[in-house]
């Protein structure tokens, strides 16, 4: 147990955060921040997610009944109304569409090359086990630039999983599927000597640049995400998701 009074009233949830956005700072990536309650545009479409996908669906995404006027301007600033681009609104069911749109802004002004990271909470209308909750905080980042590269992506992901963990960690780059990026790989570390799946990742496919204003004929880039209670858990060998969200303050002890 931390003896530091300032670190161990902490939630581990933020401690991890902290230090996740400590690591990829000095890679050069900047923090970013987007709204929880977000359109199928940035949550899906965006994101070369199609509309056939099941993602989509009742079971998997929380979906917002139709709000009134007074409803939105509750909810969301003048600037997050003017950058919803159509579609029902959901509570995000991961941080890429913080990304998204920071890549979009980015664009915008000409900052290329860039790199950001975001971390916050997502919402997935799931079933609950020791591995697996309804709501929970991801990690996401991505980087944008000429001649980035899978090698670029498995160096950034190594450095981070070895400062996060230790350097003895033992991770896997294994081969996947995700609709946002082409080639995809899941990563994946070794907790209680089995492995465990902690995150998504690949080159952006040209489809997402393009939707965020960018030429996939001059840049390329790569993205990653995945949930920030695994890695926790794997850190401080928590057995269960769940625990993090029970408000017992025993878990404040990291």
């Amino acid at each position: 147990m931390i003896e530091d009074k300032k670190s161990s009233s902490l939630h581990p949830l933020t401690i991890i955060a902290n230090e996740a956005i400590k690591i990829f700072n000095d890679l050069g990536f900047e923090a970013a921040t987007g709204p929880e309650l977000e359109s199928e545009w940035y949550n899906f479409d965006v994101l070369n997610v199609p509309p056939d996908h099941p993602a989509r669906e009742m079971q998997d995404t929380f979906f917002i009944k139709k709000m009134s006027q007074t409803d939105a301007d509750l909810t969301q600033t003048d600037a997050e109304k003017n950058s919803i681009k159509g579609g029902q609104m959901l509570l995000r069911t991961h941080t890429t569409t913080v990304t998204a749109r920071a890549l979009e802004q980015a664009g915008k002004e000409g900052r290329l090359p860039c790199a950001f990271i975001s971390i916050g909470k997502v919402f997935r209308n799931e079933a609950t086990d020791a591995t697996h909750e309804m709501q929970f905080f991801q990690i996401d980042g991505a980087m944008i630039g000429e001649n980035i590269s899978i090698a670029d992506l498995k160096g950034v992901l190594t450095h981070f999983y070895k400062k996060m963990l230790g350097n003895d960690v033992e991770i896997e780059f294994r081969p996947s599927y995700f609709p946002f990026v082409e080639p995809g790989l899941e990563v994946w570390v070794k907790f209680k000597n089995k492995w465990l799946e902690v995150m998504g990742c690949g080159m952006l496919h040209p489809n997402v640049l393009r939707n965020v204003g960018l030429d996939p004929e001059k840049v390329q880039g790569f993205a990653f995400g995945g949930g920030l209670d695994r890695i926790a858990m794997v850190k401080w060998g928590i057995p269960d998701v769940r625990l993090f969200y029970q408000g017992d303050l025993r878990l404040n002890q990291f």
